[in-house]
């Protein structure tokens, strides 16, 4: 589920906030593969370069998913 979300976000250029909130329960939960990880790395990357933009407006939100790689 979270490559999934990943190239959602890649294909329309947006991380909305539901995504994001889905990426951060997963992840609290510990519900995510090894093969996860090198998606969310590309989506903080993609985030950070502004390739992707973000629907949230605090950089906590990131900080969290690149702290759970």
């Amino acid at each position: 589920m979270i490559r999934a979300l990943v190239e959602s976000a890649f294909q329309t250029g947006y991380l909305s906030v539901e995504s994001e909130g889905l990426l951060h329960q997963m992840l609290a939960n510990r519900i995510f593969r090894n093969e996860d990880t090198a998606a969310l790395t590309r989506l903080c990357d993609a985030v950070r370069q502004g390739l992707i933009k973000r629907e949230a407006s605090s950089e906590i939100s990131m900080e969290f998913l690149a702290q759970k790689k």
